[in-house]
């Protein structure tokens, strides 16, 4: 039975919870697009921030053709289901903080695809997809900690470098989007 840090137990809860409003907040404006036409979603804001771009591409329903934040409802669905157990300092089995590793990780993976597919594919950003994808590595940070921390081996020297990890993601993830869209942005200056 493993006993989650209260700190990692509150970055699971909260992240769990900001991941599911902007899946939520991403599934209403999808289903509205789908049933009007001509709606402009709120999240399309310029040409380079563009929801409705990004929801009218085939990357934007990957699984058995169900759009991406349902999956994403669901997923963080169950993060804030085990962020609360946490918090509430409930100790569950070590194989269901691992399945959420593995799912969280699985996730992070997904993620990464979808930031390639943003910047060079699809040539446009989410606002509520970036949200998620802010989310993702500070929450497998957080779970790595509770699963790993103080492990032995290379898993364990991940558990403890996990914020710097987190940092680079942050780095690269930033320089990636000012590179593609450099000259979007230098024209606003």
């Amino acid at each position: 039975m493993i006993d989650a840090p209260p700190r990692s137990a509150w970055l699971v809860l909260l992240g769990g919870l900001a991941g599911w409003l902007a899946s939520v907040t991403l599934t209403v404006e999808r289903i509205r697009l789908y049933t009007d036409a001509g709606y402009q979603p709120s999240c399309s804001i310029n040409p380079i921030l563009s929801c409705g771009t990004v929801m009218a591409k085939p990357q934007a329903a990957v699984f058995f053709d169900l759009p991406n934040p349902l999956i994403g409802v669901v997923g963080f669905s169950v993060v804030v289901t085990l962020g609360v157990l946490a918090v509430c300092a409930v100790k569950m089995p070590r194989w269901i903080w691992i399945g959420l590793w593995l799912g969280t990780l699985a996730g992070a993976g997904f993620i990464c695809w979808l930031i390639f597919q943003s910047l060079y594919r699809i040539d446009a950003l989410c606002p509520y997809c970036m949200v998620v994808w802010a989310i993702i590595t500070p929450l497998l940070a957080a779970v790595t900690q509770i699963v790993w921390g103080g492990a032995k081996g290379p898993l364990g020297v991940v558990a403890e470098w996990r914020w710097t990890v987190v940092a680079v993601f942050y780095a690269v993830v930033l320089l990636l989007v000012f590179l593609r869209f450099q000259d979007y942005w230098l024209s606003l200056v």
